[in-house]
């Protein structure tokens, strides 16, 4: 029997179902890395012999999962775990990094790398002159080979002057560079995707993407980095720790 099921606890003297226990028990033991992403669980029924459970409640655990977004299940192929991303909202923490620490393979697949004219909301929020240009990021954002979010950064050419310098991290090139990002103040919304989107994010359109807008700045609190990041919600949280 796979050893990670020995770290398993099910108490059947508990008001707790025990497809609830176990549901808990396997999250818990995912979010942990135990099992990554892409890795086959076991069957219903090799799951329920090796926790001497019914093949009912083994069911129902999966089902738990399922609807959280951690597995996804294959007809015919088995239940994996999908690659999910737990982000801080008081932690300035770059994507590459996030998927690193998560055992993932940060990827990019790049759809524009340019100099260009900014917008106006971009002109106004990050300061520039009327006759200032832009280094323009668009890009998927993939774990291993998995689409986690559409991204869209916009950065003043004196912070970066060739877009094309960048490969796989935004900020690890910045910090290289001497000019990292230390601060950002950071803005989220829910949008539902349009036909264009949808294409790009891999999800059905109207499919509703949370919307990450991210306003960065250097230590001498020049804004540098306005980035639009659109997140798959199936495998996005977001959390935020407070205190009283």
């Amino acid at each position: 029997m796979d050893s990670r099921f020995d770290r398993l606890r099910l108490d059947g003297t508990l008001a707790t179902p025990l497809y609830r226990q176990l549901a808990n028990e396997l999250e818990a033991a995912i979010r942990g890395g135990e099992w990554r992403a892409g890795e086959a669980l076991p069957s219903e029924r090799n799951l329920a012999e090796a926790l001497g459970v019914s093949r009912i409640t083994a069911r129902k655990a999966l089902d738990q999962l399922e609807t959280t977004g951690l597995i996804r299940r294959d007809r015919g192929s088995g239940t994996f775990i999908r690659p999910s991303m737990d982000q801080s909202l008081t932690r300035l923490t770059s994507f590459s990094e996030m998927l690193t620490r998560r055992g993932f393979q940060p990827r990019s697949e790049w759809i524009a790398r340019e100099r260009c004219q900014p917008g106006s909301e971009e002109n106004l929020r990050l300061g520039l002159s009327s006759n200032a240009q832009v280094s323009r990021l668009k890009r998927l954002r993939l774990a291993d080979d998995v689409v986690m979010a559409l991204e869209e950064s916009c950065l003043p050419v004196t912070v970066l002057p060739n877009p094309m310098d960048v490969d796989v991290s935004l900020y690890r090139w910045l910090e290289d560079a001497g000019t990292p990002i230390v601060r950002a103040r950071q803005q989220v919304t829910a949008v539902n995707a349009d036909a264009e989107l949808a294409a790009l994010a891999q999800v059905a359109p109207g499919q509703a993407l949370l919307k990450v807008t991210r306003l960065g700045f250097l230590a001498d609190d020049t804004p540098a980095e306005l980035s639009v990041t659109y997140c798959r919600t199936d495998y996005y949280d977001f959390t935020v720790e407070l205190v009283r």
